[in-house]
C-alpha cells in the first residue's frame, strides 16, 4: 500500500473555507493581527483577543485561519509586500541591494515583530509576497553576474535580520520605557561605565555618549552592510 503524503503544515497549501460572515474576511483578520502585533508583540496576539477586537467569536475566525502558526504566515506576507527591491539590470549592482536591505530594515522596525519571525525554521515561505520579493532578489544577483544567487541572498539576508532582530529589540525596550532613544541612553550610562571599569575598550565607547542614536544605528547598519558587499564582490567573475 502507498503511504499517504504528509501535508505540508502551511495556509497556502489548503483551500480557502467560505466565509460565515459577510463582514469577516482572512484579510480584515490579517490587517487587525498586524496592528496587534505592531502594538504589543507576538505574545500579547491569541486568536480570542483578535477575535474580541474584531467581534467575533475565535471559532468564526478558526474558519479562515486554522491555527495561530497559520496567521503569523499571512501577517509575515502581507507586511514583506512593503519591502521595495530595486529592479534586476541597473548600473550599480552594490547601489541596489543597499537600497532593498535598508527597505527591509526600515520594514522590520515598524514592525519590530518580523525579523525574529523570519528566523525561524518552521515558517513556511510559500505566501505570494515573500516569494516574489526572494524572485526580484534573485534577478538582481543574477544580473550582477553572482553564479550562486541563492548563495549571496542568504548572505546578506542573514546580515540584515540579524541586525534588524536585534535593533528591533532595542527600540522596543526603549518604547516601552517611555523615554526618547537619547533619554533612555543617558539614565543608563552611569551604570553602564561603572561596570565597564577596567575594560579599555568600553570605557572609551560609553565615554563618548550617544547624541544621535538613530545616526549610529544608522552608521552601523551600513558599515557592516558594506563588508559583506565587499566580500561578495570578491565572488563575482573577472570580467576585465
Amino acid at each position: 500500500m502507498a503511504e499517504k503524503s504528509t501535508p505540508i503544515p502551511s495556509v497556502w497549501a489548503r483551500q480557502q473555507r467560505a466565509a460565515d460572515q459577510p463582514s469577516l474576511s482572512r484579510s480584515a483578520i490579517v490587517r487587525e493581527a498586524i496592528v496587534l502585533l505592531d502594538a504589543d508583540g507576538i505574545e500579547a496576539l491569541s486568536m480570542r483577543k483578535l477575535g474580541a477586537r474584531l467581534n467575533a467569536g475565535a471559532t468564526s475566525l478558526y474558519r479562515h485561519v486554522a491555527t495561530k502558526d497559520e496567521l503569523m504566515e499571512l501577517a509575515v506576507d502581507q507586511v514583506v509586500a512593503e519591502i521595495v527591491v530595486p529592479p534586476a539590470g541597473g548600473p550599480d549592482w552594490r547601489a541596489a541591494v543597499t537600497a532593498a536591505a535598508a527597505s527591509f530594515r526600515a520594514t522590520a522596525l515598524r514592525h519590530p515583530w518580523l525579523a525574529s519571525v523570519l528566523g525561524q525554521a518552521g515558517l513556511a515561505y510559500l505566501g505570494p509576497n515573500l516569494m516574489a520579493f526572494s524572485e526580484r532578489l534573485a534577478a538582481l544577483f543574477t544580473a550582477a553576474g553572482f553564479d550562486q544567487p541563492s548563495a549571496a541572498i542568504d548572505t546578506v539576508l542573514c546580515y540584515v535580520i540579524g541586525m534588524t532582530t536585534t535593533e528591533a529589540a532595542w527600540l522596543t525596550a526603549v518604547a516601552r520605557s517611555g523615554e526618547t532613544e537619547a533619554a533612555f541612553i543617558a539614565r543608563l550610562m552611569p551604570a553602564a561605565r561603572q561596570a565597564a571599569a577596567g575594560h579599555d575598550h568600553l570605557v572609551d565607547a560609553y565615554a563618548e555618549g550617544a547624541p544621535d542614536p538613530a545616526g549610529s544605528r544608522d552608521g552601523k547598519f551600513a558599515y557592516g552592510l558594506e563588508v559583506i558587499l565587499d566580500g561578495l564582490a570578491l565572488r563575482l567573475p573577472d570580467r576585465s
